[in-house]
């Protein structure tokens, strides 16, 4: 019997965490093989998660202010219409450029891809079945599990892929649906409701906690919430969806709010309650990988397992379910094999809603200053201030500054209005460093900007003298 290839370092998936992981790993002299069982690679992230919800949402965007606000800007357009085809043409263009983009990226580092369902055949091998059903064995001194998440299902509300649907089909509605009713008011949730609300849908969100967007901080969701709904989108807070039911008229939803039982009928149900750790064929009980009560792996500060050989990133540790985590933790995992050292500052990853206006933060909310009873200081600035806001039309929003009352270090930054996804990333530098109000307050910000917001968040931050706690 021939022997299995050898490797230094498996990775199983090709996603944010493993494809980065890969070329990082190849790069410090490794040699390495990533594994993916699907064709193209790049992951949930590039084929059915951020990369393509993004497109949807900015082409959207452009279909909402042609419709709603560019005769405020002189600019009439007649007869205006959608061709919904033509944009989900436009989304898999984007994604098969991007995808194609990570194989030759792996290509170009010498990283070996091999395509297949990988299933964990020891501490150091990994059985690979193609999908011509041969099977090959693999092995490697390391392995990395990276194999992300799926949604998660819910009772009385199985996936049929038509009606009630996950994250993935409604990416790719053929029509545009008259009524869609979306259950769980997270980022998912709210992106792709606001999607199918700009395009014409109409658009019931039914979220079962007192607040949308979870953990973000209470005044910025308590403002998305007010502008979303100004958007027309329908949102009820404390309402528990008890099942779903297809029938000739549609989907008939059955709610419980504030102790009443009522009924909504729409056409399509999105169900984004949040995502669960894909580990199911990887054979962990086999192999004796130890994995906590809520599914997640469990890994040490180098992100190895109890088995010594095999490390896990991503979606499938503790921690945010988002790209640019996995993406860190891969690089960092990978230089803690090579002997170097690597690591995550969790307290300085970005969390980012793709609504309009965007909502991005770093650190910690206000609630939680409060809870650990931490001394604080707010700054806030409002967009209505800033110059390139008013010039572009778009001031709904603030910038939140929470710096410590008595050291003036930045805690958290929480930013809702646009280009917020951008303008978080000057945030999460001050506070993986370390930076104090007064240093973002002194940097020259650019005129007119967006990020001239976040100065003056930081002046009025440091002009604080009151503790709070």
């Amino acid at each position: 019997m021939a022997s299995a290839e050898k490797f230094d370092l498996i990775i199983i998936g090709a996603g944010p965490g493993g494809y980065v992981a890969a070329v990082r790993a190849s790069r410090l002299g490794m040699k390495v093989a990533c594994i993916d069982k699907e064709e193209r690679l790049g992951g949930v992230c590039l084929n059915v998660g951020c990369i393509p919800s993004k497109a949807l949402l900015d082409s959207s965007e452009y279909y909402s202010l042609a419709k709603n606000k560019f005769a405020g800007h002189g600019i009439n357009i007649r007869d205006l219409s959608l061709d919904l085809k033509v944009m989900m043409q436009r989304k898999e263009e984007v994604v098969a450029s991007l995808t194609d983009s990570v194989r030759k990226l792996l290509e170009g580092n010498k990283v070996g891809i091999i395509h297949g369902r990988a299933r964990l055949a020891g501490s150091s091998e990994v059985e690979v079945r193609a999908a011509d059903k041969s099977v090959k064995t693999v092995a490697a001194d390391n392995i990395l599990l990276a194999t992300g998440s799926k949604p998660t299902e819910v009772n009385g509300l199985a996936f049929d892929g038509k009606h009630i649907v996950s994250s993935t089909e409604a990416l790719s509605f053929a029509s545009v649906p008259k009524h869609l009713v979306v259950v769980g008011g997270g980022y998912i949730g709210l992106e792709l409701g606001s999607v199918w609300a700009r395009l014409g849908a109409k658009v019931t969100i039914l979220e079962m906690m007192p607040n949308i967007a979870g953990a973000t901080d209470g005044q910025v969701a308590r403002t998305l919430l007010r502008i979303l709904k100004k958007q027309g989108l329908n949102i009820e807070l404390n309402t528990k969806v008890l099942k779903a039911q297809t029938g000739k008229e549609g989907v008939t939803v059955s709610i419980e709010k504030k102790g009443t039982q009522e009924k909504l009928v729409c056409d399509k149900v999105l169900v984004a309650v949040g995502r669960r750790p894909l580990t199911d064929e990887l054979n962990l009980d086999g192999v004796g990988v130890a994995v906590g009560a809520d599914g997640r792996i469990m890994v040490d500060e180098t992100f190895r397992t109890n088995v010594k050989s095999i490390y896990a990133v991503g979606d499938l540790i503790a921690g945010p379910m988002l790209a640019h985590k996995a993406s860190a933790e891969g690089r960092a995992a990978v230089e803690n094999m090579a002997g170097q050292a690597g690591e995550v500052n969790y307290d300085a990853i970005p969390s980012i809603v793709y609504t309009w206006p965007e909502v991005a933060s770093v650190g910690l909310t206000e609630e939680q200053l409060k809870k650990r009873e931490i001394p604080y200081c707010v700054g806030t600035y409002p967009f209505t201030g800033a110059g390139r806001a008013r010039c572009m039309g778009e001031t709904d929003g603030f910038v939140k500054m929470l710096s410590h009352s008595k050291s003036h270090r930045i805690l958290g930054v929480h930013i809702i209005g646009p280009r917020a996804a951008d303008m978080i990333a000057e945030a999460v530098l001050a506070v993986e460093t370390g930076a104090s109000s007064e240093d973002i307050a002194r940097v020259i910000h650019g005129h007119p900007t967006f990020a001239e917001a976040l100065q003056e968040s930081a002046m009025v931050a440091r002009e604080c003298s009151i503790y709070v706690g």
